[in-house]
């Protein structure tokens, strides 16, 4: 089984409901003044839903087929994209780049893909990366290390004369699984702004 087929069983085995925007994309995003946007593995489109009700213009990817058509049937202002960020990335440039969750079972070189969004960031944007910092019980990969967020921003190597770190913490939530339990999970959070404006 390759990457696509992975990700198109699992997004036509979720429900048909609304999807939920993230946690903490609501409350880093929430404050900010509406401007362009791009969703790194938009998923079920819950997080471009929300960005685009608040009068973002939303690009939303997603290696998915399944998710992306998901998404193109709400009929909401989104552009929905298929693309491998393995191997290609939207063109444009953003006020707010989204990565979140932006985990894979499969070979991708997420910092590649990283400072490419980085990249895709406008003066005075942001770039925001929410990565897993524990395993979920109903989580593919129990045994992953994980990265705290400024392990992540040193790996991208990015520019600090061009770049400052809003945020790089850890928090915890509450998760909902698949099957409907729940879990206490920690989340490592990276907000990283461009210079400029």
């Amino acid at each position: 089984m390759n990457a696509t087929e992975f990700w198109d069983g699992l997004h036509e085995r979720r429900s048909a409901g609304t999807p939920k925007v993230n946690t903490r994309l609501a409350e880093i995003a929430g404050p900010l003044a509406p401007g362009t946007a791009l969703d790194l593995g938009c998923g079920g489109g819950g997080d471009a839903l929300w960005l685009a009700g608040r009068g973002w213009q939303v690009t939303a990817v997603d290696i998915s087929g399944a998710a992306v058509r998901s998404l193109r049937t709400r009929g909401e202002p989104i552009t929905a994209l298929r693309v491998d960020l393995a191997e290609d990335f939207p063109g444009g440039t953003f006020d707010l780049v989204s990565a979140l969750y932006f985990h894979t079972p499969f070979d991708l070189d997420r910092a590649r893909v990283l400072r490419t969004a980085a990249n895709a960031v406008n003066p005075g944007g942001r770039l925001i990366v929410v990565d897993h910092g524990s395993a979920a019980p109903w989580s593919w990969d129990q045994d992953a290390r994980f990265p705290t967020p400024l392990e992540v921003a040193a790996g991208l190597g990015l520019d600090p004369a061009d770049w400052s770190i809003d945020r790089a913490d850890a928090d915890e939530r509450q998760a909902t699984g698949p099957a409907g339990e729940t879990a206490t999970v920690v989340d490592h959070i990276l907000v990283l702004r461009r210079a400029g404006r």
